[in-house]
């Protein structure tokens, strides 16, 4: 059995570890991810509420970038652990993952209600919404398929933008400088994070594949809370964009 994604948590090298006599199926990954991303949510109301209860008592800016540094610090963690131990019940890693994940994007969402502009976080959900939704049409219309070489060249650029985040980060920790146009706002660092957010949601086009191609053949039945992650991983990655954009817009225009 041959079942390839871009996404690099659900490659075909894992598959020979799992197993089971319950087969995947469509209705239990819409489940799966159903509750991965009501816990997303639900951490990322309960981030928001306290970081804004710290501002308003003077501590804001704490609250904000711990929230921020542990829940995209832990949530990289626990993905890579993932991603390579492979775990045949992996239920309390990736849900403890959404709820890291939830808790920084509310306090980076409310960062940019405040310093941005109010309504930014609820754009970015109609907008992460919408790309979707999109996704979702183009890839049960076939207008785009999941191909091994769409798999390949997708898979390549997400490792490369990965590869770019983690050398911001090392620089930003311990040297002056930068990558440059990654976190600017003009007209190059817009079109940079706009590709980016175009790569994000064309992984969508491969978590869909995998769902399809996994109830197709009888994937075993764990399988459902790995496309789950697949597909919150990629849920995650396109709010992230989308937000950064139109926060990158707001002040380019200004």
């Amino acid at each position: 059995m041959e079942i390839r994604s871009s996404n690099p948590v659900l490659n075909q090298k894992f598959w020979s570890n799992l197993n089971g006599t319950d087969q995947m199926t469509v209705e239990g990954s819409m489940r799966k991810i159903g509750f991965l991303l009501s816990l997303t949510v639900l951490s990322a109301l309960v981030s928001a509420v306290l970081c804004m209860n710290a501002v308003n008592n003077g501590d804001g800016g704490l609250y904000i970038y711990s929230f921020m540094g542990i829940g995209f610090g832990g949530g990289f963690i626990l993905a890579m652990v993932v991603m390579f131990v492979r775990p045949k019940n992996p239920v309390a890693l990736m849900s403890l993952y959404a709820l890291l994940e939830g808790t920084a994007l509310g306090a980076m969402s409310l960062l940019l209600e405040l310093t941005a502009y109010k309504g930014i976080a609820l754009q970015a959900v109609f907008g992460t919404m919408a790309i979707t939704a999109t996704m979702y049409v183009m890839y049960a219309s076939r207008i785009i398929r999941p191909t091994p070489a769409f798999n390949k060249v997708i898979g390549g650029l997400v490792m490369s933008i990965l590869l770019l985040y983690l050398t911001s980060f090392v620089l930003g920790m311990f040297t002056p400088y930068d990558v440059p146009f990654l976190h600017t706002s003009g007209p190059i660092g817009i079109g940079l994070t706009a590709f980016i957010l175009v790569v994000a949601a064309l992984t969508l086009i491969s978590d869909f594949g995998f769902i399809e191609s996994g109830s197709r053949y009888g994937a075993p039945k764990n399988m459902e809370w790995y496309a789950a992650f697949g597909i919150l991983m990629s849920l995650v990655w396109i709010y992230f964009e989308t937000i950064r954009l139109l926060a990158k817009l707001n002040a380019y225009r200004d």
